[in-house]
């Protein structure tokens, strides 16, 4: 029998965070620190609108793009938060999550051998997504004296005549960095000069603990070349809900429309009906639990400066990305040490690219409790792995 497998696939590597956490799953004493989830319920308004939405039996499709009152709500949402002015009719999607949203972005714009800048460490789907597509995924390492910030030079010198699109991770997931006006405007410069196109992740938007997020579209010439991404899992705890959505340029939503119709008809309807309640009630949720994820934030990073762990201060999503150089060992080795015999799970950096060797995310997305013991876990295998350093 022939091989039923495309050899595009079989040589996609599986997630490594997955890897990791099948590992997790099968202790049951272990502490994990490592999913980037919310551990707060769906606001109780938002959940009822969605079981009001069943009661109802509004159980239907809803047209490909979404639902008209929805689409209008992301609108208003992103006028009142980034002053951008997108119309509902034909620059917004609703899709499965922020990631089919970046996954049809991709398919819509790239032709066999267009280039892909990817900024790593970053989120593990941009690069095999961007393969599917049929795009060459070209790795920008962010470096740590940087704050893990993409600089103009770095993006400069990755271009080349076959440079297409930029995907732009920020907030970042794993390493917790954000990207400032005066960031964005040095790369604005670069990608109008070179007339690139931005695929922007701005899932965490919300979760900013310098100043307001800042997206690149309100930048002067980069509405007509972005792709604004976004979704409700993170900022309103609604992961399972599966719900994001992009909004752009006409001519670009269009055929990530088509591609939407085809592959996976409409985002579910009683996700929706919740989400126009999240966008229209749920600022006050949104701001306490960027309130809580801020002490969480403060708490770990006095922490790592009394065991002596180097790590940059992070200012967006919910993660901090702590740098284990010192110890000579891998990051993959290190994590998988540390939960043996500690029971805490982290997540090694090269989970997310090359440049993540050396540092490890840790997600804050958990109660303080949990944290504090895993913290004086942690504190307690440095120490521990110091002294065997000490001692050689």
């Amino acid at each position: 029998m022939r091989d039923p497998l495309s050899k595009q696939i079989k040589e996609i590597k599986p997630s490594g965070i997955r890897k990791f956490f099948d590992i997790v799953s099968e202790m049951t004493d272990a502490i994990s620190l490592g999913v980037g989830e919310p551990d707060f319920d769906t606001p109780w308004h938002i959940r009822d609108e969605g079981i009001y939405s069943l009661e109802k039996g509004r159980t239907f499709y809803t047209s490909n793009a979404g639902l008209k009152e929805l689409k209008v709500e992301i609108c208003n949402y992103l006028k009142r938060s980034q002053n951008l002015d997108y119309n509902f009719n034909n620059e917004v999607i609703v899709t499965v999550g922020g990631s089919e949203a970046i996954d049809i972005g991709l398919r819509a714009m790239l032709d066999p051998g267009d280039e892909v800048l990817i900024p790593q460490p970053s989120y593990v789907s941009y690069e095999p997504c961007a393969i599917l597509a049929g795009g060459v995924p070209v790795i920008i390492d962010l470096k740590n004296e940087n704050e893990f910030r993409l600089t103009a030079q770095e993006l400069e010198e990755a271009i080349t005549e076959k440079t297409k699109v930029l995907i732009l991770p920020f907030p970042n997931n794993p390493t917790g960095a954000i990207m400032e006006k005066k960031d964005l405007e040095a790369i604005a410069e670069v990608i109008i000069k070179h007339d690139l196109f931005v695929i922007s992740d701005e899932i965490y938007a919300e979760l900013t603990y310098k100043g307001e997020h800042v997206s690149i579209a309100t930048l002067p010439g980069m509405q007509e070349r972005t792709i604004l991404i976004n979704g409700f899992s993170k900022a309103y705890a609604m992961t399972g809900w599966r719900l994001g959505y992009a909004c752009g340029p006409a001519n670009i939503i269009e055929q990530m429309l088509k591609i939407h119709q085809f592959a996976i008809m409409c985002a579910p309807t009683t996700s929706q009906y919740a989400a126009v309640d999240a966008l229209k009630n749920g600022d006050d949720d949104v701001r306490e639990m960027r309130e809580a994820y801020n002490q969480r934030r403060r708490y770990l990073m006095h922490a790592f400066k009394e065991m002596g762990l180097p790590c940059f201060e992070p200012y967006g999503a919910f993660y901090v990305f702590p740098c284990i150089k010192e110890f000579g060992m891998t990051s993959e080795e290190f994590a998988g040490r540390f939960l043996e015999e500690e029971k805490v799970a982290v997540v090694p950096g090269t989970a997310f690219g090359d440049s993540g060797e050396g540092f490890l995310r840790i997600s804050y997305a958990y109660s303080l409790e949990d944290l504090k013991v895993s913290i004086g876990r942690l504190g307690d295998f440095v120490a521990k792995l110091r002294k065997g350093q000490a001692n050689k």
